[in-house]
């Protein structure tokens, strides 16, 4: 048996699943909201086209209207300054897109402090536990934020001070795209920054020193909670944009065993 027949002979018997970490895509979806006189991007639409009318008796299609950054959706290098001479969407090699699950749990430190901040300590504890991150790993962090994703103000959690959403520390960020052997970070929230980075130096750390490293980012995930800290193993699905800075995408997990 060839390991891919043994792949599909596994999930046909549920000894492999498939957990889908997208956040579903329409209107409602929560977007980031930057301040005046910043522009945002436009969130996401449908168009009826024809409905199984005069417009096209035998079919129903739509027009969509979308930003590069909407829901669950991949940054590439091309998105920040850092990364403006490196790859757009459409250039990420496959294989960078398909690798290691690592899912760093801090859910419980995201609920006691919504600005709760990832160091390079939290990553070298996990390493103790479990072993070093394996080359081409996509670490996922998992805060419990994934609860809020269909109700924009919990999501965004903002007042007059910014939003408060956890993130990454300074050194943490500049480890990961430096040093950590990875492809890319994901994320339950609405970016790959914490909500008040704008205030870091530099701004926006995770964007700044990941995409000017030819890393990535994921955001918005969900259940994250149903995958084992090591052994699951992710594919990023977006779409291939000719310049394009990033894509909402499908994000997929293969998990060995039953559900819990």
């Amino acid at each position: 048996m060839s390991q891919l027949t043994g792949l599909l002979a596994s999930l046909a018997t549920g000894e492999v699943r498939v957990v889908d970490l997208t956040n579903t895509l329409s209107s409602e979806t929560p977007t980031l909201r930057l301040p005046d006189p910043l522009a945002n991007l436009v969130d996401f639409s449908l168009e009826e086209v024809s409905a199984y009318n005069e417009p096209g008796p035998f079919w129903k299609h739509h027009n969509i209207s979308t930003g590069e950054h909407i829901g669950t959706h991949l940054d590439a290098p091309v998105h920040w300054v850092t990364g403006r001479g490196g790859k757009d969407v459409s250039q990420i090699e496959p294989s960078r897109l398909v690798g290691p699950a690592c899912v760093l749990d801090v859910s419980r430190e995201a609920a006691a402090d919504p600005d709760f901040l990832v160091d390079v300590e939290h990553i070298k504890a996990w390493e103790a536990e479990h072993g070093p991150l394996p080359e081409n790993a996509w670490l996922l962090v998992r805060t419990g934020w994934d609860a809020y994703a269909q109700d924009r103000e919990r999501f965004l959690n903002a007042d007059e001070t910014g939003s408060h959403t956890p993130g990454f520390t300074v050194e943490c960020a500049r480890w990961l795209a430096d040093i950590a052997p990875i492809s890319g970070v994901g994320v339950e929230t609405v970016g790959i920054d914490a909500g008040l980075a704008g205030g870091m130096d530099p701004l926006f750390p995770m964007h700044h020193f990941l995409l000017g490293a030819d890393k990535y980012g994921i955001t918005s995930l969900q259940n994250l909670s149903q995958l084992p800290a090591t052994g699951a193993v992710v594919v990023v699905a977006p779409l291939p944009i000719v310049g394009g800075t990033g894509s909402p995408a499908r994000v997929l997990a293969f998990v060995e065993g039953a559900s819990s």
